[in-house]
Order: structure tokens, then C-alpha cells, then sequence
């Protein structure tokens, strides 16, 4: 774990992509998508059945490690809606410890926009804690302080001769808002989307700079990514 300073407030990023906010003891994870083995094999693409197991111990693991009462998910908690009635009876099982341990909010996503809370734990589509805004989606344009997912964002950078892809967060910073963050998918079966993609430098605006920063060798490592001065014609 590595501590991260982020809108005047302070932050630990774990190497498996959460976040803690030790004012609130709220652990923040983006991107679960459990139960995504058992989508696909749905629609014919066999896959090993324990994603939702490897996700949830580590989940257990991080908030062991923190301490947290409190989880906040930021969306696409499932691979789908339906997602939480297929879960097997060990994975329920941990999901529903887990849920009763601690203050557990699910906000949703556009993966599972219908999900029901049958583990336990409260749904909101998004919240407002301490000032800070906590959804699914960046939006752009927000001026608060917000924590999002969705992206999915990866930093791809070559050493020597080597393409090397390591989930990140992605953090702006602006004159006008307090900063915003993208977290890593947190999920064992979730991709990733280049950090400096477009899309995720579209969706961070209003900003001056935007980094990707994740934790390496004990330290917070910082890429940067986009600078207003270096795009202004």
C-alpha cells in the first residue's frame, strides 16, 4: 500500500487496485464484475467458474489490510443485472460476510443498472460523502472532487523493448474542481483500456494535468499522461 494525497485529503492505493479513504475507513473498489465466468458461459464460452471467489478474497484481503468498516463499489459490480442470482453457494457466502462486516454501499453501473442488493449491502446510483463525489462514470464537466471506474485504465509504457501494462488510476487535477479519479478495475476477470486513451482524457475535463499513478516497489508512481500547456494552439 502506498499513501496518495488527493483533494486536500489523505488516501492509500493497494497494489490490488482500492483505494482507502482512512477518514471515512471506507475502502473504494471500481469494477467487480463478479459473476462474469458465468455470463459468458451463458452464451456458450466456457470459462473457470471461480472469478467471484478470486475477487471477493481479495476484497477480504484489502480490508483486512485497512481496517475499513465502510466499502463503497463503484459500479459494474456484476458482469449483469442478473448477475448476483447466479452466484454459487461459497461465493454468496463470502459475499454475504462481507456485507454484514462492514457499512457496504453498491453504487451501480451500466453493467448491471437493475442489479438487487441479495447479499446484502445498500444500492445507490451515485453519492455524495465528505464533499466528494462517488459514481460510475466520470463526468465531464464535474467541478467536486470525484472517484469513478468504468475505464477500466491501464498504463502501457515500453522498456527496453518491452510493452509493460499495469492497471492504474488515473488522477486530474484543475483551478476549478478539487480532482478527479479513475480507479483500476478491481475485478479477476477485467480488462484494461489505455490509460491515455481519448475517451478517459476527455471524460477528466475540466483539468490542467492528468497522471496515472500506481503503486510500484512500496512508492507511488507517477506517468503523466496530458497538459493543458502542451495542448493549447
Amino acid at each position: 500500500m502506498v499513501p496518495l494525497s488527493f483533494a486536500n485529503q489523505e488516501f492509500t492505493l493497494t497494489t490490488s487496485g482500492a483505494l482507502y479513504w482512512p477518514g471515512e475507513r471506507a475502502l473504494l473498489v471500481a469494477d467487480l464484475h463478479l459473476e462474469k465466468s458465468s455470463f459468458y458461459a451463458k452464451h456458450g464460452q466456457m470459462l473457470p467458474p471461480y472469478d467471484s471467489r478470486e475477487t471477493l478474497e481479495r476484497i477480504a484481503l484489502a480490508i483486512r489490510e485497512t481496517g475499513a468498516r465502510r466499502v463503497f463499489t463503484l459500479g459494474d459490480n456484476f458482469h449483469d443485472s442478473e448477475g448476483s442470482a447466479r452466484l454459487e453457494p461459497h461465493a454468496a457466502g463470502m459475499l454475504s460476510a462481507l456485507t454484514r462486516a462492514t457499512d457496504w454501499v453498491w453504487i451501480t453501473g451500466n453493467h448491471d443498472p437493475h442489479m438487487e442488493a441479495r447479499a446484502g449491502g445498500e444500492i445507490a446510483e451515485e453519492l455524495e460523502i465528505a464533499g466528494m463525489v462517488l459514481r460510475h462514470e466520470a463526468k465531464a464537466g464535474e467541478t467536486r472532487p470525484e472517484f469513478s471506474g468504468h475505464f477500466h485504465p491501464r498504463l502501457q509504457i515500453s522498456v527496453r523493448k518491452r510493452r509493460i501494462r499495469r492497471p492504474c488510476a488515473v488522477v486530474s487535477t484543475s483551478e476549478t474542481s478539487g480532482g478527479r479519479m479513475i480507479l483500476p478495475a478491481f475485478g479477476a476477470l477485467t480488462g484494461g483500456m489505455d490509460a491515455a486513451d481519448p475517451a478517459i482524457l476527455a471524460a477528466m475535463q475540466p483539468a490542467e494535468r492528468i497522471d496515472a499513478m500506481l503503486p510500484a516497489a512500496g512508492k507511488l508512481v507517477q506517468f503523466p499522461l496530458w497538459r493543458r500547456e502542451q495542448n493549447l494552439v
